[in-house]
């Protein structure tokens, strides 16, 4: 009978702490940038093949090799300045330092090189792309977000029982 308790609670402690980690992990959709590709809540990093470069979402920062090294910076060098990122393709990779893996990243993604038909976030016309600040929409949505919470409240206001002194 102890045998099955303590499994009983190891299993509702592991499935509770997985939960947590989902909620935690789950959503980073306002945090990616407005040339991201649609179709992801979370990501870590994406991978560019056009220029073999990553760009880690949570901490907004690249990372491009250099004479061997791999550098983090907040933006990229002058060598990719011409880089449109509107267009270029980016592969979703959600692993730690993904950059060190960078050698199975390229043979895995060598045949994304080269496309441009990916949709990205500020091109969405999908609504649960406006909680993105870089979103064109994002204002008008906040705005309406506003309002519906102003007429929420009134509407709880209303719906209160009146008082009697």
């Amino acid at each position: 009978m102890r045998y099955l308790l303590v499994l009983i609670l190891g299993v509702l402690f592991l499935s509770t702490a997985d939960a947590q980690v989902r909620i935690n992990l789950g959503f980073n959709l306002d945090r990616q940038p407005a040339w991201g590709p649609t179709g992801y809540d979370h990501v870590e990093y994406y991978y560019m093949p056009d220029m073999d470069v990553y760009y880690n979402v949570p901490q907004q920062r690249y990372y491009y090799n250099e004479r061997g090294r791999w550098i983090s910076r907040a933006s990229l060098p002058s060598r990719y300045r011409g880089a449109d990122m509107y267009n270029s393709y980016k592969v979703v990779v959600n692993e730690p330092r993904a950059y060190e893996h960078n050698r199975a990243h390229r043979e895995q993604y060598l045949q994304f090189k080269g496309r441009h038909d990916q949709e990205v976030i500020r091109d969405s016309r999908d609504t649960k792309y406006y909680v993105n600040r870089y979103h064109p929409e994002h204002n008008n949505w906040v705005r309406q977000q506003e309002q519906e919470k102003r007429n929420s409240k009134k509407t709880n206001r209303d719906n209160q029982p009146e008082r009697k002194n």
